[in-house]
């Protein structure tokens, strides 16, 4: 059964009473608090904003994740980050790359990151519970990011671009090397793509991904 929720309180229903995928409730807003509280529980927002006047939060029992010490690197971005022909950056151009990631989408068919979704997770962002991976190349030019939402020492992704073949998977590895380094612990993917399952990305059950967000 998918819940209407109010503008305040501040409160989501059980997870385990959604729809088949994943969709769980339907209003309330997108102020700081309430998609930090969501994060926290693995819901989020994913709604066509041409389509629907509310947010709408999801919450699958089944998450597909990369563990960051499971990151697949294939011989050819071996070879690729070995040349250097690409430099990345940590949390250098957030609004640049969320810009790019919505771009790419506008006009399609279901596309999501509007500008309500954008002013959400720059407001995040000034916040420091979200953060992005660049990708120059060698004049400088940004060809590839991913953001997502900081927490719990996981990275909640949200989106992605290539300008360039690979960009997006160099992001991707870069990140996941960066949250070994810091100790992270978990990377949500969202939805399995074969590009994010090539990568090493697996589904685990709601009951582990959150045993893995608070353990």
């Amino acid at each position: 059964m998918v819940y209407h929720i109010p503008i305040s309180p501040i409160v989501f229903p059980d997870p385990y009473g959604g729809d088949d995928d994943g969709l769980i409730a339907v209003g309330g807003d997108l102020s700081v608090e309430r998609l930090e509280l969501a994060y926290e529980h693995g819901i989020f927002p994913w709604y066509s904003y041409a389509d629907c006047p509310e947010p709408m939060w999801y919450c699958p029992l089944e998450r597909f994740v990369i563990i960051p010490g499971e990151i697949h690197v294939s011989h050819s971005m071996r070879t690729l980050i070995n040349h250097h022909r690409y430099r990345v950056t940590w949390n250098q151009a957030f609004d640049r790359v969320i810009e790019n990631c919505s771009r790419l989408r506008r006009g399609q068919a279901g596309a999501w990151l509007g500008s309500d979704m954008i002013a959400a997770y720059r407001r995040m962002h000034d916040r420091g519970l979200a953060a992005s991976v660049e990708v120059w190349d060698a004049s400088g030019q940004l060809v590839g990011g991913l953001y997502g939402v900081t927490l719990l020492d996981c990275f909640f992704g949200e989106s992605m671009f290539s300008l360039v073949p690979s960009a997006s998977k160099l992001a991707l590895i870069y990140l996941a090397r960066k949250m070994q380094q810091c100790g992270g612990k978990l990377i949500d993917c969202q939805l399995e793509t074969p590009h994010l399952k090539s990568m090493g990305g697996r589904t685990i059950s709601y009951e582990e991904y959150m045993d893995r967000l608070y353990f």
